[in-house]
């Protein structure tokens, strides 16, 4: 819930603030009229023209969340945001190829990180690990059309080394 109880010489009242799309929406419920403060009824009156704003707000934060989680997004360098080859150092000072997934996981509520390596499953099977994850993590049936294209987005053995010789910089 994003009410907040603004209380400080400026401003008393309620701030209602959501950011959706990168945008912020933010607005403002005074518990003022006439100079004075509001009690009781009237500030409760106040709360919930807030509280459903708010709701209103969240559903449409939802839903961009939900659009977005259905669209494949690329970064700068053609990878699939969210699923990045990189080089691993490992414990022995090694540095290994690996498809790295970080997103926020719709299941746990928090940001979720993996590595597949490509020397143990190969370009190919590493990938359908790494999208087996995070379409396991933004809730994506492995029936739907997002799934079947990302599994087809698998890169290119030249694809891989153009994106390592990239993380290397």
């Amino acid at each position: 819930m994003s009410v907040e109880l603004l209380d400080n010489p400026r401003f008393f009242g309620f701030r209602v603030r959501r950011q959706i799309e990168g945008k912020t929406y933010q607005e403002y419920f005074s518990l003022k009229a006439n100079g004075k403060r509001l009690r009781g009824a009237n500030r409760a009156a106040v709360k919930d023209v807030a509280e459903k704003r708010d709701t209103e707000l969240a559903v449409l934060q939802r839903r961009s969340k939900d659009k977005a989680d259905k669209e494949i997004q690329f970064d700068d360098s053609g990878q699939v945001k969210g699923i990045l080859c990189r080089l691993k150092k490992e414990k022995s000072g090694t540095m290994t190829p690996v498809f790295q997934v970080g997103i926020m996981s719709r299941v746990s509520n928090k940001i979720v990180n993996t590595t597949v390596s490509l020397n143990k499953h190969g370009i190919p099977g590493a990938w359908e690990k790494a999208v087996d994850f995070y379409c396991q993590h933004k809730q994506i049936s492995k029936r739907t059309k997002i799934y079947k294209d990302l599994q087809g987005m698998c890169p290119t053995k030249a694809q891989v080394k153009k994106y390592l010789k990239q993380a290397q910089r």
